[in-house]
């Protein structure tokens, strides 16, 4: 079988090195040229790949569309953003249906990976298959809809080891979607009874881990205000078999903090206006201008000029010990600081400081130039800041001063007596 993987990024690089293990026709497409090249010199940017299979798969790497012709089944795995009006983007999504419908042949599946709202598939990108490729859906070829899993930088849950959702828009697709992903995903295939449903099943999950953290972030404003310590509250209440252990902190990435709004919208889009969802996102959009003013209060309090005061704000990355900038809260926190006036340093040892630069108009500072601060806010816990250790992140602070710790890595009596902690 030929497998064409559209999209070589968190997603599609690590699905399309599985499928080359096990099929020698694959094929790994993408639009980025740079990127491209890149992966054929044995580099990822996302780090998801092991350098040392990059060099030696079998895949075929190509931004050329006629290396496509002849594939059987193409997946597709591209981003799916919002849009500045926190609406759908479906462009990729639309660009990529495009590209397949050109090479598209008789007898073709065409999968989509990417999380999108229930009818995607479906109502938009099987249309304009149809219309390019000039073939008839159903007949002259099939949709397919199997929802992305991945999580960046975790390396126990990868491909193989996530139970795989898999839809066609027929039972014989499905079942032919369930062998083929079947023999890569040693987890298992839960098929679905129809691509709708599988499209609502992925868009549901990040859903509701975004309002789990928003409920989290919503009590830590809340024992903030009564000052009593959520990470011990949060340490005695899992101690209940069914306390569900999440905890408060920056909600960004592009799945957690995007997903939601594509079923909100469709939500919208049939008469119904969402609640509950929409309320968890707006609290969890606001944490990093809440995180900012927390901190200003702290240093008024202890008689620093807040106006052209000295901020280091460590990680920049939606998460720890990725490179991902997509989405990331923590520019939230610098644009809250400086409207009052502070002066904010960024350090980031994963982010690629030209990526910064390009989405947030942030440039990124050496370590070295981490002294004298009035403050200091660990916004990522990235693993060379764990090991930086409470004592080496104390001097970089000035007597008096403060250290905000947003996911509560730190060890606050390990401290410097003399500076003001604070957790989220």
């Amino acid at each position: 079988m030929r497998i064409g993987i559209i999209g070589l990024g968190y997603v599609g690089l690590p699905l399309a090195l599985s499928f080359a293990r096990k099929y020698s026709e694959c094929i790994g497409f993408d639009i980025n040229r740079e990127k491209i090249a890149e992966l054929r010199s044995g580099v990822d940017s996302t780090r998801e790949a092991d350098p040392e299979e990059l060099k030696r798969t079998t895949l075929k790497i190509t931004s050329d569309e006629s290396d496509l012709k002849g594939v059987e089944v193409f997946i597709v795995a591209v981003p799916t953003p919002i849009d500045d009006n926190r609406k759908p983007d479906l462009t990729p999504v639309i660009s990529a249906s495009e590209t397949v419908a050109r090479v598209l042949s008789k007898g073709g599946i065409v999968v989509f990976e990417s999380t999108v709202y229930p009818g995607v598939t479906e109502e938009i990108c099987g249309p304009i298959l149809e219309r390019i490729s000039g073939l008839k859906q159903g007949r002259d070829f099939k949709l397919g809809y199997s929802p992305e899993r991945i999580n960046p930088g975790d390396k126990e849950h990868t491909f193989e080891r996530i139970i795989k959702v898999v839809a066609g828009e027929d039972p014989q697709t499905t079942e032919t979607l369930c062998k083929l992903y079947g023999s890569v995903v040693t987890a298992g295939v839960f098929p679905t009874s129809s691509i709708r449903v599988a499209e609502a099943a992925k868009v549901i999950e990040n859903t509701q881990r975004d309002l789990n953290i928003a409920l989290m972030n919503e009590l830590a404003i809340i024992f903030d205000k009564l000052e009593i310590p959520t990470r011990e509250v949060l340490a005695a209440a899992g101690t209940k078999w069914n306390f569900l252990k999440f905890t408060p902190g920056l909600v960004g990435g592009h799945c957690i903090g995007v997903d939601p709004y594509y079923l909100t919208s469709k939500a919208e889009q049939v008469g119904y206006y969402p609640q509950v969802i929409l309320a968890g996102r707006r609290i969890n959009d606001g944490m990093g201008a809440f995180i900012a003013q927390k901190l200003v209060k702290l240093l008024i309090n202890r008689g620093v000029q807040i106006k052209g005061a000295k901020v280091g704000l460590l990680g920049l990355t939606f998460k720890e010990d990725v490179p991902d900038l997509r989405n990331s809260r923590v520019p939230d926190i610098y644009n809250e600081l400086k409207d009052f006036g502070v002066q904010v340093i960024v350090h980031d040892p994963s982010a690629n400081g030209h990526e910064a630069e390009e989405e947030y108009g942030l440039t990124l500072s050496d370590l070295k130039e981490f002294h004298d601060l009035d403050a200091l806010i660990v916004a990522v816990a990235h693993r060379e800041y764990r090991e930086l250790g409470e004592t080496a992140l104390s001097e970089l602070v000035k007597r008096d001063g403060a250290i905000i710790d947003v996911k509560s890595v730190l060890k606050a009596d390990a401290l410097r007596a003399d500076l003001q902690y604070w957790s989220l």
